[in-house]
């Protein structure tokens, strides 16, 4: 067996395998990100999956991708194009890089994380706002409104508080809301 010689040009060589297999991985999977949505991430990956806003997917396959990416073209340059002579301050200034990179990365994922947090809608908000039947109300009965619930305009079930007929489109008024149910009456 054959040990390689760890030459200054070896050595460039594998900086640049290291940085081209790492950017060809980092765009697939950024392209299968997009394409399919969704997280992509292998559920094997040291995360932790809470519902709390530190959730920092930190060692990802993305972000040791983004390493690796950072890592090889940062080595590759330090030696090609500024011309360093030895091995030792290419790879110390490569690996600084890489973590950059790696940061960067996850900081990132994270901010995109936080843009599809869902806002809980409380239904309290709606008292005494203004609203329409979506369906027709018997007196003293169920049916559906669409009203705005934190600023959000949404259908949701609600009960005809009161002895009179509500027709579909009418203009309501919620009155109470009791366990999530909204009462309505119909706005004269």
């Amino acid at each position: 067996m054959v040990i390689p010689e760890f030459t200054l040009e070896n050595v460039l060589r594998i900086y640049f395998y290291i940085a081209v297999f790492a950017t060809v991985l980092f765009v697939l999977k950024l392209a299968i990100f997009t394409i399919f949505g969704g997280d992509s991430e292998v559920h094997s990956d040291f995360t932790s999956e809470t519902d709390a806003d530190i959730s920092f997917h930190f060692l990802s396959i993305q972000s040791i991708l983004a390493f690796l990416m950072g890592f090889g073209w940062m080595g590759y340059t330090c030696i090609h194009q500024l011309g360093f002579e030895t091995q030792l301050k290419p790879f110390l200034i490569s690996f600084c890089v890489g973590v950059i990179f790696m940061f960067l990365n996850a900081f990132l994922m994270f901010m995109v994380r936080k843009l599809e947090k869902n806002v809980k809608a409380d239904k309290n908000t709606s008292l005494n706002r203004m609203g329409k039947a979506y369906t027709s109300f018997a007196p003293n009965a169920m049916g559906q409104v669409e009203i705005e619930i934190s600023g959000k305009l949404t259908v949701e079930n609600a009960m005809n508080a009161t002895d009179e007929t509500i027709n579909s489109f009418d203009p309501v008024k919620v009155v109470k809301v009791i366990d999530g149910l909204l009462y309505i009456e119909k706005v004269k």
